[in-house]
């Protein structure tokens, strides 16, 4: 990457950035705007961003920083993610190159700075399947065709990982193990849009694929988010759609009930189903959860057989 173009990422206003994910300030005035900190449960906003150099400061942390480090904390990324991110919202497409400054170049090495696409296809490999079947519980029939096998490289070395593809054209990218990825661009991906009220959201396609495997039948209009920073994507797709009602299926954590805040900010009904895998990270940890003692269950259960007779032969 180009200096003038990291430079430009840097000066793309946090404001903006903010407003993007659905976050919008409580108090503005000429020179900065002061928000509830979208880091952390706020009261009191205690979150500011100073709108004439461009950084952003939580009081309660005592850190700030650019909006590199912003997206960062923001989106759980790291950082060469978070350039490619952001260089898709400044110059609507993705930056693939990190710039090798003495500030940057150790962390950018850390992770591969280019994922070049070889092939896409609807047969996934043992391994893929069984990382679904296995550790995911995921029904494989139900959920086989919204995904694809996705080849691609990096550095020499060629990967095959479950594809999920979005409104864009992207993918959703899951290995089997803890990769995650994306590849570009990233987007929202809307499942069986057909208008009725209301609308499931889930915060990642392994929640979608598991929604879709607990279910008898699903015919609910879904909305796939690939990401909590796909908030502002999601507002105006409903929107749009003139949905005003939604079953929201997020994360127990900070970022899922910011972004729950988010929708009923926006204005619309929202019921937050998480509440019923409250004691699980997310839905797809709650449904292993259950599979799990369902199949503990069935093992664990006495064998019944009918009792033998002894017949007895009278002596003559």
């Amino acid at each position: 990457m180009k200096e003038e173009d990291l430079s430009a990422i840097k000066r793309y206003p946090i404001t903006a950035y903010l407003e993007s994910l659905g976050i919008a300030p409580v108090r503005r005035l000429a020179n900065y705007a002061m928000y509830r900190s979208p880091l952390r449960d706020d009261r009191h906003p205690s979150f500011k961003v100073d709108t004439e150099k461009n950084l952003w400061l939580d009081y309660a942390e005592g850190r700030g920083g650019s909006i590199i480090d912003l997206c960062m904390r923001l989106e759980e990324c790291t950082l060469p993610e978070a350039i490619r991110r952001l260089g898709q919202m400044v110059f609507g497409r993705t930056t693939n190159d990190y710039p090798r400054t003495e500030s940057y170049s150790h962390a950018a090495e850390s992770v591969s700075s280019c994922r070049k696409q070889i092939s896409i296809s609807d047969d996934l490999p043992p391994h893929l399947q069984d990382y679904l079947t296995k550790v995911r519980c995921i029904d494989l029939g139900r959920a086989q065709p919204f995904l694809r096998c996705v080849r691609y490289e990096v550095q020499g070395r060629t990967y095959k990982v479950i594809g999920f593809a979005n409104a864009s054209g992207g993918y959703e990218l899951r290995g089997a193990g803890p990769f995650k990825g994306t590849l570009a661009p990233k987007d929202i991906t809307p499942v069986f849009p057909d208008g009725r009220h209301p609308v499931c959201v889930f915060e990642g396609f392994m929640d979608f694929l598991s929604f879709l495997s607990m279910k008898e039948r699903v015919g609910s209009h879904c909305l796939v988010m690939n990401s909590v920073a796909n908030v502002g994507r999601c507002i105006r797709y409903l929107r749009e759609q003139r949905i005003t009602a939604i079953r929201a299926f997020l994360d127990n954590d900070e970022a899922g009930r910011r972004t729950l805040s988010a929708f009923i900010e926006a204005g619309f009904q929202v019921e937050d189903m998480s509440v019923h895998y409250r004691g699980c990270k997310d839905l797809n940890e709650f449904h292993v959860s259950r599979v799990r003692c369902q199949q503990e269950g069935r093992e664990q259960a006495p064998h019944t057989t009918k009792p033998s007779h002894t017949i007895k032969l009278k002596r003559r």
